[in-house]
């Protein structure tokens, strides 16, 4: 890997958006307190990660917001909300001690509900993709900036072991000059959900592509031409844009990003693939994670040649939300600057063929 392009990806992987001042006056020995958290929303597709919260040590999850009384009584009694107060948006945001808050509604609302947050002076999780106004989301993170506060998005990839040892691999210059990366996320789309989808013109790139299309901007940085093949496939007359392929173009290399919502066991074929020239990486399936690495030449425990590398069972969000505990507290910064969300959302929308302005 060159120095240009290693820097690009230090920037995308490892820059830090914020530093909060470290805590003082703790004994080593103490227990951190927990980090007050509330949601708003029940409405996003993966709305009930709250669990991974409510069961985790860092936080005492305070309460739920969602307007919507057709969307609340659905979840009042699942294990994720059962037993949790509902609360207004106000109220919400003027509990006593609230230091973050988890923004999981309707993709159409995530981002007037997220700027309301980090106005309110709270470390804000914003759902993916990250709605459909890039000023918007611009206008967030320099609110954020000017608070120190955290805005950390939902792709769910980037914790992932095998995502975490390529950004060592990257970091460490054993795979070369990155040349070419290819990534592939699909899933059969029940006729159901696809009518909810079709509502967003992005179609299942912006839904469900976006998880990988951040890793490939991770890897590479922003491109300097997206060009987008995307159609209509299925039968179905709901004009769901189901068979999507972006193009990312850079000036020593290239990425192709292939998502559909019509590939039968489209789960066992996700993946991720980083060629450069000194080695390959090539991380599937993505959800539980294997990877085969190439390399033309020992680097650290790896010989030359081709091997497996086997991970832990993956659990989504457990290790998003740990880090989050540690930034909040100022134990570390954050791995991932707003350059590299702004970056991820711009390229989104240009392989959505969608506007770039409001």
């Amino acid at each position: 890997m060159s120095n240009l392009t290693r820097r690009a990806a230090l920037t995308q992987l490892g820059a830090a958006a914020v530093t909060v001042p470290l805590m003082s006056g703790v004994r080593a020995d103490e227990k951190p307190k927990r980090i007050k958290i509330g949601q708003i929303g029940v409405g996003h597709a993966h709305a009930s990660k709250l669990s991974v919260y409510r069961a985790s040590a860092d936080y005492e999850v305070v309460g739920v917001v969602e307007p919507d009384e057709a969307l609340r009584k659905q979840a009042e009694n699942a294990p994720a909300y059962r037993d949790l107060k509902w609360l207004t948006r106000e109220q919400l945001l003027a509990t006593p001690g609230l230091q973050a808050v988890l923004v999981e509604t309707r993709v159409r609302d995530l981002l007037d509900n997220a700027e309301a947050c980090v106005s309110a002076g709270m470390h804000t999780h914003i759902d993916k993709p990250a709605g459909e106004s890039l000023p918007q989301l611009k206008r967030i993170h320099d609110i954020a900036a000017k608070k120190k506060l955290m805005v950390q998005m939902g792709y769910m990839f980037r914790y992932n072991p095998a995502v975490v040892l390529l950004r060592d691999f990257l970091k460490k210059g054993w795979l070369g000059e990155v040349f070419e990366v290819h990534a592939v996320m699909s899933k059969v789309v029940p006729a159901a959900e696809r009518k909810r989808l079709a509502d967003y013109r992005g179609g299942i790139m912006f839904e469900l592509g976006c998880h990988v299309l951040d890793l490939v901007v991770g890897v590479l940085g922003k491109p300097k031409e997206v060009v987008a093949f995307n159609q209509h496939s299925s039968s179905l007359d709901d004009k769901l844009l189901d068979n999507m392929l972006a193009v990312l173009s850079y000036p020593r290399a290239t990425a192709s990003i292939k998502s559909s919502a019509i590939e039968v066991e489209g789960g066992d074929r996700r993946h991720l693939v980083v060629c450069g020239t000194e080695g390959t990486f090539h991380i599937q399936p993505l959800d539980n994670p294997a990877a085969r690495v190439s390399l033309s030449k020992a680097q650290g425990e790896y010989k030359k040649g081709t091997q497996e590398v086997k991970f832990p069972k993956y659990s989504r969000y457990v290790d998003d939300a740990a880090d989050m505990a540690r930034v909040i507290r100022g134990e570390k910064s954050f791995d991932f600057a707003p350059e590299h969300d702004l970056a991820v959302q711009e390229t989104l929308l240009r392989a959505c063929g969608l506007p770039l302005k409001d």
